[in-house]
């Protein structure tokens, strides 16, 4: 039993199905290396099963939502352990709230607004989703290090003429204490001058916080998933090799995926059980593919 009065269980390379404001408690504490994770946004989607946060009457009620979540999180978390938070904003348009501020059903299954109001915002006001949560997490003891601008080389098409078409998400990093893991050798970024360009003999930086990629998608999963060239940097930076990756809104699985190959063992919760059955044929292919079968 833990000190909460919940039994610790076995985590590693397991991904448990359920709510992760409840899965999360019987986590055994300070064992995690790093969080990498995207939880569902604000009001985007309706994914068909109960329990789901992203559906709540208020931005506050969302934000609240999800600092339970991440308040677990830094429970599991090592002392000098860290969490790669993406998430995305959207707009305020006359009590109806939708991913791109426009007014209208879409047509994609499971996507739109429902009719909610945002108190003090008026029509065409983008939220500040992501900041918002940022603030709240650094109230309940997160330190804040890194807003990181993930730039979307395919961004979703809009027909709004009276701003620019939404182009990023951000990825914050986040610490559990002012002296943490940070592998910033392993995600140095290639720069070629140009007197070496003839024989390609590569210089390196320290990486920037703008990451230009585009959206990936899985088959059977979110149309629009957490990229792997996204994954991939915070894993090698925020874990040494055989630590642990948590991703509490394990969606398809790309996080566990990355993990493995990059020789973490992994670990995450997810809500929805379909979604379970496509990570576990991920991961089973995954093993199929090293195994030359």
């Amino acid at each position: 039993m833990n000190q909460f009065g919940y039994m610790a269980i076995e985590i590693n390379n397991k991904i448990f199905v359920g709510d992760n404001r409840k899965v999360l408690k019987d986590f055994p504490e300070g064992v995690v290396n790093t969080t990498v994770t995207s939880p569902p946004y604000y009001n985007l989607r309706d994914y068909g099963v109960n329990g789901q946060i992203g559906l709540e009457d208020s931005i506050d009620d969302y934000i609240e939502q999800l600092c339970i979540v991440f308040d677990e999180v830094y429970r599991v978390t090592k002392d000098d352990g860290t969490l790669w938070l993406n998430i995305g904003d959207c707009y305020a348009r006359g009590g109806e709230i939708n991913s791109d501020g426009r007014r209208g059903f879409s047509r994609t299954k499971g996507l739109g607004y429902r009719n909610k109001s945002v108190e003090g915002l008026t029509d065409k006001d983008l939220i500040g989703v992501p900041w918002r949560l940022a603030f709240a997490l650094q109230k309940r003891g997160w330190i804040l290090r890194s807003d990181i601008i993930w730039a979307k080389r395919n961004p979703m098409p809009e027909s709004v003429t009276d701003r620019p078409t939404t182009s990023h998400e951000y990825i914050f990093l986040f610490a559990k204490n002012q002296k943490y893991y940070y592998d910033h050798e392993s995600i140095r970024e290639k720069l070629l001058p140009r007197h070496l360009r003839m024989n390609n003999d590569y210089e390196h930086r320290n990486k920037r916080d703008v990451w230009i990629t585009g959206v990936a998608s899985y088959p059977g999963a979110h149309f629009a998933t957490f990229p792997m060239k996204l994954i991939i940097p915070c894993i090698q930076a925020g874990s040494p090799e055989g630590g642990l990756v948590l991703d509490p809104f394990m969606g398809s699985g790309t996080v566990a995926e990355a993990a493995k190959q990059y020789g973490r063992f992994y670990t995450g919760v997810e809500l929805n059980p379909e979604y379970h059955k496509i990570i576990n044929n991920r991961l089973k292919q995954e093993e199929l593919f090293h195994a030359g079968l």
